[in-house]
């Protein structure tokens, strides 16, 4: 690329050459003759313009030889001179050169761009562009004639995420790039060194892994799914046996957060029902009988109960379960087993129905509308809770402990776990299982109520128990075991054991998670 910009440049100096040479021989072949009316260098280049141009004022006319001469190379070269302007500027509009030089007026805005354009692209695009319109949207391919314009300003673009970033110059605030289909990163051609430019980038993925290098994260649609499921439809205390149809990948990732987040109360006993291959996930997860009752209900603890047989075979389970997840990775195998649960099983529960298509009467879930959020994607406010987290946890113990820039990606999990679990404490704290939002009013009024009933010593240890409850069991699902000593190599913790045999400043460092409310009530004020 840079040898053929070299050849570009000398032969533009060389026509440029030429050109000053032609008009020199123009106007000193015309200032001897006195019939002339080219006199200058000036006159003499006006007059190669009007010719080139093919205007021909005729106001000025060569009269010698020499000038004729010249006169006649410059009327030979305006019509290929006008053509190629006109091929130029053809194919300045119809290519990338157009969109580009339009996007240099627009350095100072947040430039977001999507290496293609697709159902999962669009939809965030459009989610991005309804939280800030003063954005640039870019799609990093050429649009289809047949393709239906979005409904909001955007580029379509086929040059790379590098040339993008290059074009940016570092100017204004963001510059972010996405591969929105999964595992594209490892296929894409575009996604070659991406880890090299200083922007950062967002790949799909189904590898469960958090980060590549420092700047290229993943999400999981599947992951996205099931925690915009529990937020939007969180645990209610009447509920105490669920039941999931479908093991597949939403199916494990809604079980996977609801392990993680369905903390309500320490004395809680929920079963949960799963249909499906079940297989990996166990042998994957080889310490969960530490924190659950496997393969019966408990009146003591939450319980995991797998069927290798048909959910049809169990009509007393269905009639008895407080919600139905129907969660089958084939949307329309779901939508069939939907319409059998309602037409020969008498349910008492709801049953919510992952599906990316709205019907009226139906409870569906994880439209992309849902799920292709900024939020969700990006984890922007999630990250920041849990780097809240991360510092009042830090402030709270005596012994030295890691920022947030320190941390590997387990332990930043760990953090945004905790901060997942926001919802369910503010639940807890208000008594109020209607609520299902963040509004300022509200956690202002959650941690008032902390602040007030954590004097009860009682009350308190409470708090403690139900936090280290939903610690257990998120470093039991990651294989972490007992040990005296921590040790993050062998997954051990002496932390991992039952509450009452904490010492006093590890029960205190279940606090951290509870002053979050705090801390977000100080912003926004």
């Amino acid at each position: 690329m840079k040898r053929r910009n070299k050849i570009y440049l000398y032969m533009t100096l060389i026509l440029l050459i030429v050109y000053i040479g032609l008009l020199a021989i123009l106007c000193l072949s015309e200032y001897t003759d006195s019939r002339a009316t080219i006199r200058s260098f000036s006159d003499a280049f006006w007059y190669s313009i009007v010719t080139l141009t093919t205007v021909g004022y005729g106001d000025l006319i060569p009269v010698t030889p020499p000038g004729v001469a010249v006169g006649v190379i410059f009327l030979l070269l305006s019509a290929g001179i006008m053509m190629t302007l006109f091929g130029a500027v053809i194919s300045f509009v119809t290519s990338e050169g157009l969109p580009l030089f339009l996007l240099r007026f627009q350095r100072k805005k947040d430039w977001y761009y999507f290496a293609d354009y697709g159902a999962e692209a669009n939809t965030l695009a459009a989610n991005i562009y309804k939280e800030d319109p003063d954005t640039v949207i870019i799609f990093g391919q050429k649009r289809d004639d047949q393709m239906e314009y979005p409904d909001y300003p955007c580029l379509f673009i086929n040059t790379s995420p590098a040339r993008i970033v290059a074009c940016k110059k570092n100017m204004g605030t963001k510059c972010r790039i996405f591969l929105m289909k999964e595992n594209d990163i490892g296929v894409n051609s575009r996604a070659v060194d991406l880890h090299t430019l200083p922007v950062e980038v967002y790949a799909g993925t189904t590898n469960g892994q958090d980060h590549l290098s420092g700047n290229i994260r993943f999400f999981h649609s599947y992951d996205c799914c099931a925690r915009q499921y529990w937020r939007s439809k969180p645990l209610c205390s009447h509920e105490n046996t669920i039941v999931l149809i479908g093991f597949g990948n939403y199916g494990r990732s809604i079980l996977e957060r609801a392990i993680m987040i369905n903390v309500i109360s320490v004395s809680q006993h929920v079963a949960y029902h799963i249909f499906g291959d079940a297989k990996s996930f166990l042998a994957t997860h080889r310490y969960l009988h530490k924190v659950f009752s496997m393969g019966e209900a408990s009146q003591e603890m939450d319980s995991l109960i797998f069927y290798d047989e048909l959910w049809e075979k169990h009509h007393e389970v269905m009639e008895l379960a407080d919600r139905i997840i129907v969660c089958h990775d084939d949307e329309p195998e779901g939508w069939n087993i939907y319409w059998r649960l309602n037409k020969y099983y008498k349910i008492r529960g709801q049953v919510h129905l992952h599906s990316n298509r709205k019907a009226p009467g139906v409870n569906y879930f994880g439209t992309n509308e849902e799920i292709y959020t900024p939020d969700q994607i990006m984890r922007t406010a999630l990250n920041q809770a849990a780097i809240k987290i991360n510092e009042i946890f830090r402030t709270s113990v005596s012994y030295p402990t890691l920022s947030w820039e320190q941390l590997d990606d387990f332990h930043r999990e760990s953090k945004i776990s905790a901060a997942d679990h926001l919802l369910m404490k503010i639940r807890i704290l208000l008594r109020d299982e209607t609520i299902t939002e963040f509004t300022p009013s509200v956690i202002a009024r959650a941690y008032k109520e902390y602040c007030d009933t954590k004097k009860s010593e009682t009350i308190k240890e409470k708090y403690r128990r139900l936090d280290h409850m939903r610690w257990l069991r998120f470093y039991t699902f990651y294989n972490w075991t007992y040990g005296d000593v921590r040790d993050d190599s062998a997954r051990q913790h002496p932390m991992l054991c039952p509450y009452k045999d904490l010492n006093p400043e590890q029960k205190k460092e279940r606090d951290a998670a509870w002053e979050l409310l705090g801390s977000i009530t100080a912003g926004l004020k």
